[in-house]
């Protein structure tokens, strides 16, 4: 066995109203004065309102932003730093989904005055010291709040992240009654996108790519291929939202230390160009980006099929892996989700410059099973439009 290294969260509190416990940690570990990054949305509708309840109670000052935007540009990030440091904030709070927790990562090591944002794109570019940080996800799909990852837009549409082990929170906590009122359309959406982090890393190429990160990824195929149904049809199902949100970590954890690939990277520019939402983007490539793959990596897939879909046990090896495709083709369809590009309004001689930039997205494209160039990308776009 090859040696690799296995890197999470701290400390993960996971439960049913454990947003509740969220003054005592942060006065515990983050200090008397907070600043809590989140959206507007998770403001309008007081998703917000039972933790600021809690730190009011522990004594803790919390100072919000609510500016974070889908796919953040640059100068959200730098807005938010800016008022933590004005306003004397001693540990970050991220609320709400990746974008949120994302921004919160970077806040809290910004905020120190002692890097540049634009030095620190790339691996391992992000040395800190940063201020103590906790993550509060509302969806279950990200799995932010247990990566060494923040994903920033650059410029009109390029995204650049941000990948170091100093952005890993010291708190994850997880309370799947934050995810009861999420549409049915997030819900379907972030947890395709939670089943794409645990098929890419199961299968991820790094060098990383180990173990615990294989076996993370298959209870996470189970756990969210089990109930991500139910939680569309009936957002309250508790079950079913704790099952969606641990599995979404689990898939969180996996390709945190087993990176992702061609799926994410062929769904950047899908996100980029059109505010496409990123669970949709994944969806909608998904299942031409695992044919092309099928090539060189038919027995991994064959391996998890099963965990997601249990009736493909039955299946020959030999035929598996097509079959999971079409099951999970299937399972974007039945939730809900557009099934092609041109569905989100992508004309077709757009996708050209979309294989142009997804090739950029070299980060991602090297973990990748199969070297995929600049005209796979555009015979992988056009299959899905």
């Amino acid at each position: 066995m090859h040696p690799f290294t296995f890197s999470t969260a701290k400390t993960v509190v996971f439960g049913a109203g454990s947003i509740a416990q969220i003054g005592d940690i942060a006065r515990d570990q983050l200090g008397a004065r907070v600043i809590l990054v989140t959206d507007r949305g998770i403001v309008d509708a007081k998703l917000h309102e039972s933790a600021l309840a809690s730190l009011a109670a522990a004594g803790v000052a919390v100072t919000i932003f609510d500016g974070v935007t889908a796919d953040p540009p640059e100068k959200v990030v730098l807005a938010a730093a800016e008022q933590a440091r004005r306003e004397g904030a001693e540990g970050v709070v991220g609320f709400g989904g990746g974008s949120s927790m994302d921004v919160a990562k970077l806040v809290a090591l910004l905020a120190r005055g002692e890097e540049e944002l634009s030095s620190i794109y790339g691996v391992g570019q992000a040395r800190g010291p940063r201020l103590p940080l906790m993550l509060v996800p509302t969806t279950a799909g990200t799995g932010s709040e247990v990566t060494p990852i923040s994903i920033v837009t650059t410029g009109e549409a390029e995204k650049k992240g941000v990948v170091s082990p100093v952005l890993l929170p010291d708190i994850a906590l997880l309370d799947p009654e934050l995810t009861y009122a999420l549409p049915h359309h997030v819900t379907a959406a972030t947890g395709i996108d939670a089943m794409v982090h645990a098929i890419e890393a199961y299968t991820s190429t790094s060098a990383n790519n180990n173990p615990v990160s294989r076996l993370l990824a298959k209870e996470a195929l189970r756990l969210l291929g089990g109930d991500i149904r139910s939680a569309v049809r009936e957002g309250t199902h508790g079950e079913a939202r704790a099952n969606m949100l641990l599995g979404a970590m689990f898939a969180g954890q996996a390709f945190a230390n087993s990176p992702v690939a061609a799926v994410h990277a062929l769904a950047y520019p899908v996100g980029g160009h059109y505010h496409v939402p990123h669970g949709l983007s994944n969806a909608l490539v998904l299942p031409h980006v695992l044919r092309f793959n099928a090539e060189t990596c038919s027995r991994a897939y064959a391996e998890i099929a099963p965990c997601a879909f249990p009736w493909l046990a039955e299946v020959p090896v030999a035929r598996r892996a097509e079959a999971f495709v079409e099951a999970l083709t299937h399972l974007c369809e039945e939730v809900g989700l557009a099934q092609r590009l041109r569905d989100v309004g992508i004309p077709r001689e757009d996708l050209a410059r979309l294989a142009h930039d997804a090739v950029k997205q070299t980060r991602l494209l090297v973990n990748n099973p199969r070297p995929l160039s600049e005209s796979d990308a555009l015979a992988i776009y056009e299959a899905a439009w």
